[in-house]
């Protein structure tokens, strides 16, 4: 969902994203929200019959459908149903259930609570998600190299220094794709460390090991200088047009790297850099509180995935013993 595309949500939903927005909740997590509000209050005027002909749930104007009369007459059950929906028909994975699970609770809170709109929210009685365990997917070490590698032999591609930057502050420092791409030159301290703007406007200190030093001086020699825009200028990674990089463009150099050494058949993703760097500092004894001050978790739960990560490689490798499957039958005396 676009932030243009706010203006088309009912009016206590709009109040409900300013609210958020003064919270200086991540503007990626609001626009998720939003867009989940937004298919909500769809369905709903699907089961009351209250839409136009033709239109998809990102094309129609909620406002003079979804007003508080139409709040007011949303059950538990309906709730329920529209999880059910995106569950079963949408074929939504377990992350984005709880995630618009979330959304609605909350925003019927905000109603009830603190607009006292309300006088009990319907939502209070709807079942958590009970979501499977997965575990993060990552780049084993030769994996990595093989992507590194073939960026840097790359020689026509007029921006592989910055691309192999980009891909070595990936899988060394654990970022986020919104926080890379709004990475300054000021945040480069002379102490070799980053200083890194997390969710709900978080900062924290990444300190830069050698390879990231490295790769930062040679993109820094070749990092454009002049014709970028005002708002741009202090911007660390450029794109071709001589703008702050956006996250869309940093998804496509994945992309074509991955294709080109042959391992976009492996489910990779930029998140998936954040997994590798955390898996790989977790496998080499980095201790998880450090884990997750580096990788700018607010809980430790988040970052504990990580020790069943190696747990279950551990598990794999006890298997893999040629005496594993040894049986030991013990005779009578």
């Amino acid at each position: 969902m676009k932030r243009d595309d706010v203006v088309f949500l009912p009016a206590l939903v709009q109040d409900y994203i300013r609210a958020l927005e003064r919270k200086q909740i991540a503007e990626l997590t609001i626009l998720e929200y939003a867009s989940d509000l937004r298919l909500f209050f769809y369905y709903m005027a699907q089961r009351r019959r209250a839409l136009p002909p033709g239109l998809g749930w990102d094309e129609i104007d909620l406002q003079p459908i979804a007003n508080l009369d139409f709040i007011r007459s949303i059950s538990t059950e309906d709730a329920e149903d529209f999880i059910s929906h995106c569950r079963n028909v949408r074929g939504n994975g377990a992350n984005t259930l709880n995630r618009r699970y979330v959304a609605v609770r909350r925003f019927f809170r905000y109603l009830t609570v603190q607009k006292r709109l309300l006088e009990s929210n319907p939502l209070d009685s709807l079942d958590g998600l009970k979501l499977a365990k997965t575990l993060p997917v990552y780049l084993p070490l030769e994996d990595c190299m093989l992507l590194l590698n073939t960026v840097e032999q790359d020689l026509s591609n007029p921006f592989r220094e910055r691309d192999y930057c980009i891909l070595v502050l990936f899988l060394n420092c654990g970022l986020r794709l919104s926080e890379l791409c709004n990475l300054n030159l000021a945040d480069i301290a002379s102490n070799n460390t980053v200083r890194v703007r997390g969710k709900g406007s978080k900062d924290r200190t990444v300190y830069l090991n050698a390879a990231c030093l490295a790769a930062l001086e040679r993109y820094l020699r070749t990092r454009p200088q002049d014709g970028l825009r005002h708002e741009d200028r202090d911007a660390l990674f450029i794109s071709r047009n001589k703008r702050r990089i956006n996250p869309r463009s940093v998804e496509l150099m994945l992309t074509k790297y991955l294709q080109l050494c042959g391992l976009d058949n492996r489910g990779y993703s930029i998140h998936k850099l954040r997994h590798t760097a955390a898996t790989l500092m977790y496998q080499n004894d980095v201790d998880v509180l450090q884990l997750k001050e580096i990788l700018g978790h607010e809980n430790l739960s988040t970052t504990q995935i990580y020790t069943h990560v190696l747990n279950k490689q551990l598990q794999a490798a006890v298997a893999q013993n040629p005496l594993a499957n040894v049986r030991t039958e013990q005779g009578e005396d």
